[in-house]
């Protein structure tokens, strides 16, 4: 779906879970088992797990001209976050909200993964991510940076000690998607980290991505099945 960008800056994330009534699964269950069935039947390796969604989002002033994003999740499955995903996202007021490392090369690249036949959207490509879980949860506040961390180093093997993340979130609002973003800076040249994803990647039972791309130029998004807050995001931070 095509919809508005718009990029805050943050400099501390507060995200917390409590419940909430969700309108869409309350009403429509038996659509969304009946579309979970299809779903699994084409690709058996879906798994209906708890997942985090969001219900409210805002960002706020904080102390010494900084800013803090707010974010109140809820406890939901899978199955409910693909089927309003593949409905279009009806209804209004929730949001997928969740974490990215934009690792960037020494020599300027940025790693963007492409999903593998076994994901729920194979061939899309955007930076290493998945939706929050409990299992994110610390002291009962939602840790994205945590998740950041974790979805990098499944997906690519690539881990926190290898990466220096910079300071502050880029919250990318794009309809019902948010993106927590931070640059991840690594010391090692696109090819270097090209390589040693492909071998991660190549001894892994059921890798979640198919392949990484090192984008160097603003060109090379358009060739790719890259989501638009992807582009709006990287198209700054790249040369033509």
């Amino acid at each position: 779906m095509s919809c508005a960008i718009e990029f805050k800056r943050a400099d501390h994330l507060h995200c917390v879970v409590e419940d909430h009534d969700w309108d869409f699964d309350s009403r429509r269950g038996v659509e969304i088992d009946a579309h979970w069935r299809e779903r699994t039947s084409a690709n058996p390796a879906l798994y209906d797990g708890p997942v985090l969604l969001a219900h409210r989002a805002e960002c706020a002033p904080a102390g010494e001209g900084g800013a803090a994003f707010s974010v109140k999740f809820f406890p939901t499955r899978f199955s409910r976050f693909v089927a309003w995903r593949d409905f279009g996202f009806p209804g209004s007021g929730v949001y997928n909200c969740f974490s990215m490392p934009a690792l960037r090369s020494a020599d300027g690249a940025f790693l963007l993964g492409e999903m593998g036949p076994r994901h729920s959207v194979p061939g899309a490509v955007y930076f290493p991510a998945g939706t929050p879980d409990p299992g994110d949860v610390r002291d009962g506040l939602v840790d994205l940076e945590a998740n950041l961390f974790r979805e990098l180093f499944e997906e690519t093997g690539i881990g926190p000690e290898d990466v220096r993340l910079e300071p502050d979130w880029t919250v990318v609002l794009a309809g019902p998607r948010i993106a927590c973003i931070r640059v991840a800076a690594s010391a090692e040249p696109a090819a270097a980290i090209q390589a040693r994803v492909a071998h991660y990647l190549a001894h892994q039972n059921e890798p979640e991505l198919a392949r990484v791309h090192m984008v160097r130029r603003r060109g090379q998004l358009a060739e790719l099945r890259a989501l638009d807050f992807i582009r709006s995001f990287l198209e700054p931070l790249l040369p033509e």
